[in-house]
């Protein structure tokens, strides 16, 4: 299988539109059966403080130096990107919150081979639902829904477990040199950065298996001929 791996943070609406549209390539995709793919963690504020009071766009203005004004025309802009795609953000509805439970959720999931199924259901709930995916109710609740068990869920979240999973991502990201997500990386040679068009996905997707499946074909090893024995006894 060829692997693709996909850095994101539940937070970056890009991450949610790049996932559509990188499904809709894969959907596209002749070999798209001998694809593996691995969701990694990035956070893109790690000193975030999960605040449910505080308006996602108030948020961003106080964050970025921002008029009030200016951060919901940007968050409208994303909204409308997102229903190009067909998805439905409701951005006044977004809570405030740190993104690294969630992701020690997802890696929780993807030990049950359920990562993607745990991206969609966490950034649909950000995004869509307007709920809190800091929230040990809420992530025991959208666990469940994916087909994990509420009590292990609790578990984990109640205790570090796969922190150092998490860490080890973003140490990852930081090594490959990925400044911003989504990112997608495609047979260990190829980064495509950002929601790109759909058109660019697919030409990526073809030009990595294209290598890869040439990889399979090659002899594991360069051998230096020299005198042997064979099982048939030939000497």
């Amino acid at each position: 299988m060829m692997k693709i791996e996909i850095w994101s943070d539940v937070m970056c609406p890009f991450c949610y539109i790049g996932k559509r549209r990188f499904e809709d390539a894969l959907q596209q995709f002749a070999h798209k059966d001998s694809v593996e793919i691995e969701w990694k963690s990035f956070q893109l504020n790690p000193d975030m403080v999960t605040d449910p009071s505080v308006n996602i766009n108030q948020y961003l203005a106080d964050a970025k130096g921002w008029t009030l004004e200016y951060a919901q025309q940007m968050n409208n802009h994303v909204t409308e990107m997102a229903a190009e795609v067909g998805l439905t953000y409701h951005m006044d509805n977004a809570i405030v919150a740190n993104s690294f439970n969630a992701h020690r959720f997802t890696h929780l999931a993807k030990k049950h081979s359920l990562g993607a199924n745990a991206e969609e259901a966490l950034f649909k709930a950000y995004f869509t639902d307007g709920k809190n995916v800091d929230d040990t109710d809420t992530l025991i609740d959208l666990g469940t829904s994916i087909g994990l068990n509420a009590e292990e869920v609790k578990q984990t979240l109640a205790t570090d477990t796969y922190a150092d999973d998490v860490k080890h991502d973003i140490a990852e990201a930081q090594y490959l040199g990925i400044k911003g997500v989504p990112f997608f990386v495609m047979n260990s040679k190829y980064g495509v950065s950002g929601a790109q068009a759909v058109p660019v996905f697919i030409q990526t997707l073809e030009k990595a298996f294209e290598e890869w499946n040439a990889e399979q074909a090659k002899p594991k090893l360069d051998i230096i001929e020299g005198p042997t024995c064979g099982p048939d006894g030939d000497c």
